[in-house]
């Protein structure tokens, strides 16, 4: 299978010798058996057309898909032409720009930031799942999905982010929220180097602590690696 990663952030540059890239992540979390092939759309990286590749995957950004980067609308008009032309699946502020793109808002929620370990249930179980009833992953986001495009369905959520992961009526795309690229020691150092900018000591202090308790991220890989190799 040919797999775009659509790259619209990267970590910070204090963190990425350590931790290396986001497509290097994702490869991680995924393991081998796909073509893969990133695309920098920051930069002008662009697929040649939807087609070229199986599927692709949006990674996390530092942007906000109400942001006025032409980079930005542009995402947004490849995601409405690569739905049902090739799967999808959005993770983070690719969740976010899905739902932008298909129909759905996106806001900065007054909810504040959304990090270390965060839980969701799970509403709805497709074939690609498993039936277990919730999963914990860590989380890094202020923006929010507040309306569902047409055609989506909730199928985890919390009271924190009551459209936390999504999939669409004709089966070719999928999101969430959380991070479930993101190794423990990954989130920890990005919250270590917000301290002070983005978080206060009591929140980064927070976040931490959860992060040593057991989480989903395998499991919520094997059902994106489902997701993608199904027939």
């Amino acid at each position: 299978m040919k797999l775009g990663v659509i790259e619209t952030g990267a970590p910070p540059d204090s963190l990425r010798p350590r931790f290396g890239t986001y497509p290097g992540m994702f490869r991680a979390l995924l393991g081998e058996g796909y073509d893969w092939r990133a695309y920098d759309v920051r930069s002008g990286q662009w697929p040649q057309r939807p087609e070229d590749h199986h599927a692709y995957l949006i990674t996390g950004s530092a942007a906000g898909v109400y942001d006025s980067e032409p980079w930005i609308a542009r995402l947004l008009e490849f995601l409405r032409h690569a739905k049902g032309r090739a799967r999808l699946v959005g993770v983070c502020f690719g969740h976010q720009a899905m739902a932008q793109a298909f129909g759905g808002r996106v806001v900065k929620s007054p909810k504040g930031w959304g990090v270390g370990l965060h839980s969701y249930e799970v509403r709805a179980v497709e074939p690609w799942m498993d039936p277990a009833g919730a999963i914990s992953i860590p989380a890094s986001h202020q923006d929010q999905v507040v309306e569902l495009p047409p055609g989506a369905q909730v199928l985890a959520s919390s009271a924190f982010t009551p459209f936390g992961m999504l999939g669409y009526a004709d089966e070719s795309a999928i999101s969430i929220q959380l991070h479930p690229e993101f190794e423990p020691a990954y989130a920890e150092a990005l919250i270590e180097s917000r301290r002070g900018t983005r978080y206060t000591d009591v929140q980064a202090d927070a976040a931490i602590a959860t992060l040593s308790a057991p989480n989903d991220r395998a499991r919520v890989g094997g059902w994106i690696r489902r997701f993608l190799d199904r027939r």
